[in-house]
């Protein structure tokens, strides 16, 4: 298959991003001959993050990048043959040189979709080699970018509709592609720009922001930069002179020796090489004159009006009338607010006059940062322009903002400016979810919230817990048992469906196998939910399939949503999810369910004979058989004897914790030393075998 023409492809992972047992049991398989046999993987999480009821898919764009690009290059075939045997088949090697994905089928959960325990956010199939190499890469590209989006949907339920939420982590991130998943997949969530300028230019993300207190305190008042483009207002030439000339292109410059040259207007050639430099006067082997000056020692700071018409005016200057009013408003002495962040403010304002924000707490906000950016956003005013925004990086920041619109209020009645009373308040520092709630709470004149470390380093929960699990080789289900009940998987390849009510809002999402028809509106189905002891019945108005086809044999079935449709389908499909499950504490848990095809309770192996005091199954519990076709199992033609609710056993232990159905599946390992009544030995190699 040819890799996709698209510069994030091998930049999304590379495939030897992966865990060394990957190759190794590539190797595996290749020597046993089964390579090519046809298999399915399902990508899932067992537990919703941070003690939540949902959780947000996301990472399949850049799987399907991952996956359309997927080929392994001389360069990663020779590093995997020295770290496997060095008497490894030099076939293998060819094997793997020839790779790729054009034989792969993904389904998947769209973008931005609520996601429950158990149920697939992808089911990959294709050659066994081939997607068993698939499992790290694509875990590694769902998972983080899966716990960040729902961590992003957590702070933006916080937060509410109305506060602008602004990613500012990358700094903070667990290394630069940890940045820009952060940065993307926090906007996904709900986040509604960020500072990472890559995230920006790669994922259309809307970018965001302003200045730093190092920028403030750049400035100590008593400088005057010079405007670098603006030369003196009268005729300037520049001339070659003698061999021992002194240059005055500057004042102040010492002398120099320089060979002749031919004389240039002002403006070209070499005294254009020479800006670009920064340093004019100090061009190897060349001198010039200028007369006058080319330069000057102080230009004003001069600002046009916002509509264009009348001459510049000198913004410092203004702004320190505007001061002298502004203190006397506050009952302030005029020399109280500090002169060098006057002038980091007029410096950024006249860089950005229409987006002019003042950041406040660099030295002091009440004596100093709040005066000065008053009188910095008056004179803007008095030309038109309207300064957007003051921020608030220390201290409560919920009261200095309540504070701080009181005093906006004020002045602008004073001056007779009613756009000052709307200025935006923009809070930051080491903002979690506790403290976001304080900020969002009613009442609060905070606007726009930066938040870094809390979104994009997931403290409460810093993975997802993500796992890739074989199903079903060969078109036989295959299922693990393992001595943890939390870590058996439901075998056999399964379709997935959203019940919804009439509302449109989700009642409970049921697995059944793929081969099963599909659940229609209207229709009465029988659903084992988890820790029920009987089958309930559910009539949902409506049926929403969940795992779309994707890829098919390598090639995109359909094009991808934009990060923005799938941000909007992240917004609507919280929109419609219940408050209870909503509920960020205490929530109540998200039901998924299973057709009786599908229903098990994990299976328990026989103790070792150390430990006979802890019985396989309860007393009394009886089984029965499965009494038609609506109850055979997932093994096929195997005959599993299934039991319903058996008594005292805690269902709770089951595949999904809180997330379960619970029928009683039976069959054991031979290893495990129990035989099943009448049925002969249940492998696990191949369940449907007897």
């Amino acid at each position: 298959m040819a890799a996709e023409q698209d510069p994030e492809a091998r930049a999304a992972a590379r495939p030897l991003l992966t865990d060394l047992y990957q190759a190794t049991m590539a190797l595996g398989y290749w020597r046993a001959g089964r390579a090519r046999d046809a298999a399915e993987f399902e990508l899932f999480f067992r537990r919703c993050p941070f003690g939540g009821a949902f959780a947000l898919a996301a990472g399949l764009r850049d799987c399907v990048r991952f996956l359309r690009a997927f080929r392994l290059r001389d360069a990663d075939v020779q590093f995997l043959a020295s770290v496997l045997p060095p008497d490894t088949d030099p076939a293998f090697f060819e094997h793997l040189r020839a790779l790729d994905c054009s034989e792969v089928t993904v389904r998947a959960l769209p973008e931005g979709s609520l996601a429950f325990p158990g149920v697939p956010l992808l089911q990959v199939s294709g050659p066994l080699l081939v997607v068993q190499l698939l499992e790290t890469p694509l875990l590694c590209l769902v998972s983080y970018a899966s716990l960040v989006a729902t961590n992003a949907a957590r702070l933006r339920l916080i937060a509410g509709p109305e506060k602008r939420l602004l990613e500012m982590g990358l700094r903070r991130a667990q290394g630069p592609d940890g940045g820009l998943t952060a940065s993307t997949y926090s906007y996904l969530g709900g986040f509604d720009s960020s500072s990472n300028v890559l995230a920006g230019q790669l994922r259309g993300v809307p970018v965001a922001g302003t200045l730093a207190h190092s920028f403030v305190t750049s400035f100590s008042g008593s400088e005057v930069p010079p405007d670098p483009v603006s030369p003196s207002s009268k005729p300037c030439c520049l001339q070659a002179t003698g061999p021992k000339p002194a240059l005055a292109l500057a004042r102040g410059v010492p002398p120099r020796q320089v060979t002749p040259v031919l004389s240039q207007e002002a403006g070209t050639g070499c005294i254009t090489f020479a800006l670009k430099l920064g340093c004019p006067w100090l061009l190897p082997g060349l001198i010039l004159h200028s007369w006058p000056p080319f330069f000057t020692d102080s230009v004003p700071q001069m600002l046009a009006p916002a509509a264009g018409e009348g001459p510049g005016v000198d913004l410092a200057a203004k702004a320190q009338v505007w001061l002298e009013q502004v203190c006397a408003h506050l009952g302030l002495g005029v020399q109280e607010p500090h002169p060098g962040e006057r002038a980091a403010f007029v410096a950024y304002a006249l860089a950005f006059p229409r987006a002019f924000q003042g950041l406040l707490d660099t030295y002091s906000v009440w004596r100093s940062g709040l005066p000065n950016f008053l009188a910095v956003a008056l004179a803007l005013g008095e030309l038109g322009y309207r300064a957007v925004g003051v921020r608030l990086d220390s201290g409560d920041l919920l009261q200095q903002a309540q504070e701080i619109r009181k005093v906006f209020r004020a002045a602008a009645a004073q001056f007779q400016v009613p756009w000052l009373e709307s200025v935006l308040i923009v809070v930051s520092n080491n903002i979690d979810e506790e403290a976001l709630a304080r900020l969002a709470q009613e009442g609060s004149e905070v606007n726009v919230i930066g938040i870094g470390t809390s979104v994009v380093t997931c403290p409460q929960q810093p993975s997802l817990g993500g796992v890739y699990k074989l199903v079903a080789v060969g078109g036989q289900p295959r299922m693990k048992l393992t001595e943890d009940p939390e870590k058996q998987t439901l075998p056999g390849s399964k379709a997935a469906f959203r019940l919804l009510g009439s509302d449109g809002s989700p009642l409970m999402d049921m697995l059944q196998l793929a081969e099963e028809p599909v659940p229609q509106a209207g229709q009465e189905l029988r659903v084992w939910p988890p820790g029920a002891q009987e089958p309930c019945t559910v009539r949902p108005a409506q049926v929403e399939p969940l795992l779309r086809l994707c890829l098919q044999q390598g090639q995109l079935c359909e094009p991808l949503p934009s990060l923005a449709e799938s941000r909007a389908l992240a917004q609507l499909s919280l929109s419609r999810l219940s408050p209870e499950h909503r509920r960020l504490r205490s929530p109540a848990q998200y039901q998924v369910g299973g057709r009786p095809t599908l229903s098990f309770c994990p299976v328990r192996p026989r103790p070792h004979p150390a430990h006979r005091s802890c019985p396989l199954l309860p007393a009394g519990g009886a089984v029965r058989e499965a009494a038609g076709p609506g109850e055979q199992s997932v093994c096929g033609a195997v005959p599993l004897r299934l039991g319903a609710g058996l008594t005292g056993n805690n269902t709770n232990h089951s595949l999904f914790p809180t997330a379960c159905p619970v029928l009683f599946v039976s069959f054991v390992h031979p290893a495990h030393g129990l035989r099943l009544p009448g049925c002969g030995w249940a492998g696990v190699g191949n369940l449907s075998s007897r």
